[in-house]
């Protein structure tokens, strides 16, 4: 099944160049590009991308912005994968905490961009390692005082879904929780649909914003 993307970029040589790049992968077909955020959305509800390629600084709409309307429309299945070019960027927790799925950077490689659509695509999150630190020094600071509202609905899951949700967190696939809990892997991937499906959430990057923001899981080091 092709894999439908559709590249959000102010810079014509940043579309330009996505789209040669992932026209190039087997599997992956570029279908529409946006100038800014507003276009994006109007494109995205034309043409049903499965993947938007968001730049986070565009005119008239930003990216943050565009990124929380295409994914909070009723029955949108749509997966964003955010793209910035500074590896510390001040906005990629408030993009993740918009729906975006994964976040990268512009200057991955042809084979990282195309694993990239193609991880997200599958309803995993994807985060660029160098990310990583700055996510979870941002998500430390905004969990200091866990949002009550949403710690209460930690309730609703069993023992085993509080311990998934927090290896989730810590960024473990279904392989590696598998692994740590002596499970079978599709048990750990039923466990992870289970907690998704109870509190609402779109995908593992949602449920590990969800852990942080509740207090379930406290960064180490920071």
């Amino acid at each position: 099944m092709t894999i439908r993307v559709m590249i959000a970029d102010d810079q014509v040589m940043v579309r330009q160049g996505f789209t040669v790049l992932l026209n190039a992968e087997p599997g992956i077909e570029v279908v529409g590009q946006a100038v800014n955020g507003r276009e994006a959305v109007e494109k995205a509800a034309e043409l049903g991308p499965d993947v938007v390629l968001m730049d986070i600084r565009m005119p008239e709409l930003g990216g943050i912005d565009a990124t929380r309307i295409l994914t909070e429309q009723p029955g949108s299945t749509v997966k964003v994968l955010v793209l910035t070019t500074f590896d510390l960027d001040e906005y990629v927790y408030e993009a993740l905490r918009a729906g975006a799925s994964g976040f990268l950077l512009k200057d991955a490689s042809a084979d990282e961009l195309a694993q990239a659509v193609r991880v997200v695509a599958g309803g995993d999150a994807l985060l660029a390692p160098n990310i990583t630190k700055r996510l979870i020094a941002e998500f430390s600071r905004v969990s200091a005082s866990p949002r009550a509202p949403l710690k209460e609905r930690v309730g609703d899951l069993t023992e085993r879904e509080t311990e998934v949700l927090s290896l989730i967190a810590q960024g473990l696939s279904n392989a590696e929780i598998a692994r740590r809990l002596v499970v079978a892997e599709q048990t750990a991937k039923t466990h992870v649909g289970r907690i998704l499906g109870k509190l609402g959430l779109r995908d593992r990057t949602q449920a590990a914003v969800f852990a942080y923001e509740t207090g379930l899981v406290r960064p180490s080091g920071y």
